[in-house]
């Protein structure tokens, strides 16, 4: 698709990827299915302010004057390329990210910097570097982002194993579900969804897969989190917010407007319509 990006507009590249990835037509006027929303808010809820809230360095700003700077993961350094970062002064383990990366292909995990694989790492931090989220799949807020490379604590549950991601749906500023992530550091993650009561919600396939009375471990602070996730998402759409919970504590770790980048295949056909009907589209601001 990027070869031909040149000759389409964003509208015209969505509608192709999108018949590529899923199978279908891409429907926009109007959009019904959480997929196809996904795709419209991409052409056509463009806001200034969403550039640095998908900035990692920069979200983390904005993330502090919302609900405060003790829910937010200490930085250890931001630089512009692999070559400047101070290795010396970081501590024997720790995170580095790319600032405009999506998923794990910007994330590097140092346990042992005595055993760290440094070439490995410029390999992978410089590759996500040089890639192009808005041009590969038209997520707006990226086309702006400042290319770094950040580094901040890593966070485990103190047996060398990474934590539970608690990723919140947020629809219209208020968080419904709550996608648990685990067994994150094993190539095999899990992923499982709970309502706000914390019924499980069979809406993906690992869900629908799930045997008779599955549950997870309920966080005791699960309100405070639900909590956290509304405030960071008001006055948006849809935003996924994804925290961490370390000893009862909260922490940010990112904002996403387009999980999967609207091209989420593991939803079932009923949570796809669900979590499109749940979405109010605002007024165009692109035309």
């Amino acid at each position: 698709m990027r070869a031909f990006d040149w000759a389409l507009t964003d509208r015209q590249y969505l509608k192709c990827l999108f018949k590529i990835k899923m199978g279908k037509p891409l429907r926009l006027d109007p959009p019904v299915t959480f997929n196809e929303k996904l795709q419209w808010l991409k052409l056509y809820n463009r806001r200034d302010e969403y550039t640095a809230m998908v900035d990692k360095v920069e979200a983390k700003r904005v993330a502090a004057s919302i609900i405060g700077e003790e829910y937010i993961i200490p930085t250890l350094g931001v630089w512009d390329s692999f070559d400047e970062i101070d290795f010396g002064s970081l501590p024997d383990r720790f995170v580095l990210k790319t600032t405009h990366g999506g998923g794990n292909s910007g994330v590097v995990i140092c346990r042992d910097k005595s055993a760290f694989d440094f070439q490995a790492a410029k390999i992978k931090l410089e590759k996500s570097l040089k890639g192009d989220i808005y041009a590969s799949f038209k997520e707006w807020p990226y086309k702006n982002v400042r290319r770094r490379i950040l580094a901040e604590e890593l966070l485990d549950d103190g047996l060398g194993h990474l934590i539970n991601d608690y990723k919140f749906n947020c629809f219209n500023g208020r968080a419904e579900n709550v996608m648990v992530c685990s067994d994150r550091d094993s190539g095999h993650t899990k992923f499982y969804f709970f309502d706000t009561e914390w019924n499980l919600l069979r809406v993906n396939k690992m869900g629908v897969a799930a045997p008779e009375g599955f549950t997870m471990p309920k966080p005791e602070n699960i309100d405070l989190m639900f909590d956290i996730a509304d405030k960071l998402s008001a006055g948006v759409p849809y935003m996924r917010v994804d925290l961490y919970n370390i000893n009862g504590k909260p922490y940010f770790g990112e904002m996403t407007f387009y999980p999967a980048s609207g091209f989420g295949a593991n939803y079932t056909r009923e949570a796809d319509l669900d979590f499109g009907n749940r979405i109010k589209l605002p007024k165009k601001t692109v035309r």
